[in-house]
């Protein structure tokens, strides 16, 4: 593990996790685990930049552990733990702080969104500050393992563009070493978008249940929500940007069948939109009907894998706090 490259991923604990986190997230570090010395967390401390009731949180980080060990992350291969647990994350976030300006944070996409929304909702005065602070959270995270390589959604791009600006910037003001990260974001099914308008990503927050697959649902009532989902009028089957509902339906056959857009194209080509919409839909629900089984099988092990994990993580995270630390005039260690 000593000679691999270091991959470094995690989810926030906010939501129930999507068809749209597995196929663009959690399915890359699976397929990553064997090639890299990986870190996978649940972003716990992410969670708290918006009001989330305790008991909603704690719930949350159980299933998404159990979800992460279902789909196929490796304890063995992977190290796999809760951010909170690891407490260098904090104190790294804000040596980071100190290296960033505002109008950085305040130029981020996801922060202009996020807070227009509260803004729009309840007023200036309650635009959180850890919502301005999100992104030297995700720098802290990244840097504490000197990561490599860093899966993410594309809406996540830029966050990690802003970490490889201020890692740049560290090594070159403290004279140190940090690796410059990588994004990594597959070719197919980088970003699952709602069914109900085909537009807009699929989310774990959104209110409307109809327009998300989770990873929980009853298999049953997924397929009826494929079934049901928004298309057009045309049909013909053909990936474009003029087709969102049909194009998202070809990404998640292609992602859960791992096979090329192209080959689905194909596959699909002199078929009709009913025909589609059951393939897919049966697809997903076999899939689910996997997960789940594998779900409830891993959830017994939860705290004592994350506790392991922890530990794990913690002594990397420990040396590279140090190595900051030092090289900031804040610590004497040898």
């Amino acid at each position: 593990m000593l000679n691999k490259k270091t991959l470094l991923s995690g989810i926030t604990a906010t939501g129930k996790l999507t068809l749209g986190n597995y196929i663009g997230a959690i399915k890359n570090m699976v397929k990553l685990q064997d090639e890299y010395n990986s870190f996978v967390f649940i972003a716990d401390l992410h969670a708290l930049t918006l009001p989330i009731d305790p008991k909603i949180l704690e719930q949350n980080r159980h299933n998404i552990y159990a979800i992460y060990l279902a789909c196929g992350l490796d304890p063995n291969k992977t190290t796999i733990f809760f951010q909170s647990d690891v407490m260098e994350h904090g104190l790294m976030n804000w040596l980071i702080i100190n290296n960033t300006t505002i109008g950085e944070l305040s130029r981020m996409t996801q922060f202009k969104d996020k807070s227009q929304k509260v803004k729009s909702a309840n007023g200036m005065d309650t635009i959180p500050t850890g919502l301005l602070m999100y992104p030297t959270l995700m720098v802290a995270d990244i840097m504490l393992y000197d990561a490599d390589l860093v899966p993410v959604g594309i809406d996540q791009k830029q966050h990690v563009e802003l970490t490889r600006n201020i890692t740049q910037r560290i090594n070159n003001k403290y004279k140190l070493d940090f690796k410059i990260p990588e994004p990594y974001i597959p070719n197919v099914g980088n970003k699952i978008m709602s069914l109900t308008d085909p537009t807009k990503k699929m989310s774990k927050s959104d209110t409307n249940e109809k327009s998300s697959i989770y990873l929980l649902d009853n298999p049953g009532e997924a397929y009826k929500k494929i079934i049901k989902c928004v298309t057009d009028s045309e049909g013909k089957i053909y990936a474009s940007p003029d087709k969102p509902g049909i194009t998202n339906l070809l990404n998640i056959y292609s992602a859960l069948k791992e096979i090329s857009l192209k080959d689905t194209e194909t596959y699909f080509k002199n078929k009709n939109y009913k025909e589609l919409k059951a393939e897919v839909a049966q697809t997903v629900k076999e899939f689910l009907q996997n997960i789940q089984t594998r779900y409830q099988q891993f959830l017994p092990l939860v705290d004592k894998l994350s506790k392991e994990g922890a530990i794990k993580a913690a002594k990397v995270a420990k040396a590279n706090l140090l190595k900051l630390m030092k090289g900031m005039g804040l610590n004497n260690e040898k």
